[in-house]
């Protein structure tokens, strides 16, 4: 399947200031980019070396940046149900910081709460339980919540966007002792379109693509960028204020 990908986004920058952006998809296993183009308007892009990172300085305050990419995704669906539980003395040293608490995903905090729904289930079955139980518990409500809403603000008001089904889940799956990590990704099936967030959770070896939201399949996505949480990858960042007047982004599969 080839996923063909646009976004446009405008801002207002400081003077002087630079932006710091992750918007291009990277190239991973299970996804080839096979075009890419990168314009932004009398503007200097400096890549920040094996990051998926650019810096952008523009001559005045316009930050006006386009961005197209093809890319064929061969990724297979992850079934969940039957995967084993990692055994976490063997985990590789990269992955151990997604089993910790981080910004947004107090995950030393649920696990009581976790051990009480879950604790039966063990491996990829408590995960999709997890998953499932988001799903069933949260409301999706746009503008229910800001950058600073943590996943335990979002368990307790039991609504939010992708970004807070995704800390919550990244939050229950790590106090239930399987590593998650935040992931930015690119999805058709997104309404409204937009940058979109899933987790990664760690089985049997591998990363495996989790959307809490349910929106569209996972397998399908492209994938951006991971972290800890949303601090690590976002969109955009400055150093100074800056505005953002237009955002837009367009995912079509072919």
């Amino acid at each position: 399947m080839r996923l063909n990908i646009a976004v446009e986004i405008k801002s207002t920058l400081s003077t002087g200031d630079a932006a710091l952006l992750m918007v291009e998809v990277a190239q991973h296993d299970g996804q080839n980019v096979v075009a890419s183009e990168l314009v932004v308007d009398q503007g200097e892009v400096t890549r920040v070396e094996g990051t998926g990172m650019v810096w952008v300085r523009v001559p005045g305050e316009t930050l006006d940046l386009r961005y197209h990419t093809a890319v064929q995704i061969a990724r297979c669906e992850t079934v969940l149900e039957g995967k084993a539980s990692p055994l976490l003395e063997a985990l590789p040293a990269e992955v151990l910081p997604f089993l910790r608490p981080s910004r947004y995903c107090p995950s030393d905090m649920f696990t009581e709460f976790t051990e009480q729904q879950f604790g039966a289930l063990e491996g990829g079955a408590k995960v999709a339980a997890i998953r499932d139980w988001i799903a069933q518990h949260l409301s999706y409500v746009p503008g229910s919540s800001s950058g600073v809403t943590t996943a335990m603000d979002t368990f307790c008001t039991r609504q939010g966007v992708c970004r807070d089904f995704t800390h919550l889940f990244c939050t229950l799956a790590r106090a239930a002792r399987i590593p998650a990590r935040y992931a930015s990704v690119y999805g058709a099936d997104v309404v409204p379109q937009d940058f979109h967030a899933v987790a990664q959770v760690w089985l049997e070896g591998e990363w495996h693509l989790v959307d809490a939201t349910q929106m569209g399949a996972p397998h399908e996505m492209a994938l951006i960028a991971t972290g800890r949480d949303a601090a690590d990858v976002a969109f955009m960042e400055t150093v100074q204020w800056a505005e953002l007047h237009l955002l837009r982004v367009m995912v079509r599969k072919d």
